[in-house]
């Protein structure tokens, strides 16, 4: 791989925001400050920046089922869904995908057609693409494909979801106050409740192709094995702590919901819903991840906690993608604008903070000897931020040359 110098650039540095040179050589940064070496990129009144670390993306799944019970061809949807993330200066991805009870979307069946589209296709994608293994803990369905996954060459999490008992919850709880899901006194709903049962359950009945009654069949089915599902997220946490896998907690409300997770070796805290975990996530030295789309929308869509207020008072560590790649870029966008926190700690959000979160010692900053993964970012004063050109390891993921 030639070498490659990088000149005129406002460089993201870690303590500072300087215009320099930055040499590449053999993928990782070789120098930086010193003669221009190589091929020389001109990016005089660019900003060149760590590249994006995508900690939790389901975005795919638009290319995936563009419209409910409408599947594309997995080859296509991942090669389209991995230009997409170039184009939105992510280097490195981690897909949620869903491993659930349901059929359709989010089954078993269809993440393993996914998991292995991703492992044919490597060589032909452009940034790194790895996985969330984004288990619902009372899929005993799912097992054999956690071991599949956590023993091959994608270097995935693992983030613990049980949605279903955030569904089954009585009906005047709201989501963000429901008790810790394992509590032997957790409120349940009426199971005859049909209406109620249809309105928490609804799009999960479409996503899934069952009609209502057999939907509801099926949960009432799987909600039978509540009673082994903490013993089996401990055996699921102990294979995936013998091999290194980050771990993660999903939606917490309660300290003690965060607590258990961490007990079993889950340091992240994803997408906690209430101040408690958060605090307690925060006093204990966990990970703390937000969505960036609430970040960019100024609020939760769910009325949980605000991603923007996190940020400000010091309780956020990473912003992730959730359901839409732009979103990253946007928030620090508007974070940045808002004067939430001075400009590197916001790029820290999507690039440094995502990196320590998921183990990755060899990207995250502009720094000698660091991956050379990076963003070529147009940035005028008060206009939103575009991405000029995505480099992963050295090597142009994406370019763009607007008409200006």
């Amino acid at each position: 791989m030639p070498i490659h110098t990088f000149q005129g650039a406002s460089v993201f540095l870690p303590d500072e925001i300087a215009e320099t040179t930055v040499t590449v050589a053999d993928g990782y940064i070789a120098e930086i400050g010193g003669p221009v070496q190589g091929d020389v990129i001109d990016a005089r009144g660019l900003i060149l920046a760590p590249a994006l670390i995508d900690v939790h993306g389901d975005a795919f799944e638009r290319q995936v089922m563009p419209r409910t019970g409408v599947f594309f061809p997995m080859d296509t949807a991942m090669l389209e869904t991995d230009r997409q993330l170039a184009a939105n200066g992510i280097a490195t991805t981690y897909h949620s995908l869903t491993l659930s009870y349901e059929p359709g979307l989010r089954s078993v069946e269809r993440g393993r057609e996914l998991i292995q589209t991703l492992a044919d296709l490597g060589p032909r994608l452009t940034v790194e693409n790895r996985l969330q293994l984004r288990w619902e803990t009372f899929a005993d369905e799912a097992l054999e494909t956690l071991d599949w996954v956590m023993d091959g060459p994608l270097t995935p999490s693992l983030a613990f979801n049980d949605h279903l008992s955030m569904a089954m919850r009585s009906g005047d709880t709201r989501v963000q106050d429901r008790a810790f899901e394992h509590a032997p006194d957790f409120a349940l709903m009426r199971p005859d409740d049909d209406e109620l049962v249809e309105r928490r359950h609804g799009k999960r009945v479409e996503r899934s192709g069952l009609g209502f009654q057999e939907y509801k069949a099926l949960i009432e089915r799987v909600w039978q094995r509540r009673a082994d599902v903490p013993t089996r997220i401990a055996e699921v946490a102990a294979k995936a702590r013998a091999k290194g896998v980050p771990m993660l907690s999903h939606d917490d409300t309660q300290p003690e919901t965060r607590r258990f997770y961490r007990d079993v070796g889950a340091t992240v805290a994803e997408f906690p819903m209430t101040m408690p975990p958060t605090q307690d996530a925060r006093d204990a030295g966990d990970m703390i991840i937000f969505g960036a789309p609430n970040a960019v929308r100024g609020s939760s869509h769910i009325g949980s906690l605000s991603a923007a207020d996190m940020v400000e008072q010091g309780f956020c560590d990473a912003l992730a993608s959730d359901y839409y790649y732009p979103a990253m870029l946007a928030a620090v966008h508007r974070l940045d604008r808002e004067k939430r926190a001075d400009r590197l700690s916001l790029w820290s959000l999507v690039s440094g903070g995502p990196a320590k979160a998921m183990k990755l010692d060899d990207r995250g900053a502009v720094a000698v000897g660091k991956r050379a993964d990076l963003v070529l970012l147009e940035w005028p004063d008060t206009a939103t931020p575009a991405v000029r050109g995505t480099w992963v390891k050295g090597r142009a993921a994406y370019r763009a040359q607007p008409f200006g």
